[in-house]
């Protein structure tokens, strides 16, 4: 598996020019969060499904959405969309003594996304439906959901500190990956086309 690794790394070394994502990857045992059946797929560069209509985002994709959030360390970070847990241990390497709260709608993959995660001691994992953010924790330095939005969900910049950073798909089928960068007001990017699974709400 470390090998497999290592070219994980290489291809994505040629994408991602931020040294501090790619060691996280380093750090971040994929295998750990995919289904027995599938751990020798662990590396290949594309989704993977881990049950409950979800799927492991395609490393690619996990890498580009953590350069593109711009993590410090001690952060405190708002992962919507929790699924395997994995973009969360990521995240957790780069905020070092910050904070993750991810939150994840699906009872069975919040419960199991918990015990992966028990290792990591800056995660909190939380079982509920968090197209409303996560307010009683707020506010984050950055907000990440890693799911796709209907629509704009700008009620979610209430909960970002200024400055702050969020990222969220938009769309539905495919999505537009839009980038705001709050500082004392609002700069919207658009980093271009993905596929996720839909953001649910309860």
């Amino acid at each position: 598996m470390d090998k497999l690794r290592e070219i994980l790394i290489g291809h994505l070394s040629v994408l991602i020019k931020d040294k501090s994502v790619l060691k996280a990857f380093e750090k971040v045992s994929r295998e750990d969060f995919v289904p027995e059946e599938l751990k020798e797929y662990a590396y290949l560069d594309k989704p993977l499904p881990i049950g409950e209509e979800a799927t492991i985002s395609q490393p690619t994709t996990v890498a580009i959405m953590t350069e593109a959030l711009e993590v410090d360390k001690g952060h405190k970070v708002l992962e919507i969309g929790t699924g395997s847990g994995y973009q969360a241990a990521i995240l957790s390497k780069l905020v070092g003594p910050g904070k993750v709260y991810t939150v994840e709608i699906n009872k069975t993959l919040a419960k199991r996304a918990k015990e992966t995660l028990k290792s990591y001691k800056n995660i909190q994992v939380f079982s509920k439906d968090g197209s409303e953010g996560l307010p009683e924790q707020a506010p984050f330095d950055r907000i990440i959901v890693t799911a796709g939005a209907p629509e704009e969900p700008l009620s979610l910049l209430d909960q970002l500190t200024d400055p702050g950073i969020m990222l969220v798909p938009v769309g539905v089928g495919t999505q537009i990956l839009k980038k705001y960068i709050k500082d004392k007001m609002v700069v919207v990017e658009d980093l271009g086309v993905f596929a996720f699974v839909p953001l649910k709400k309860t």
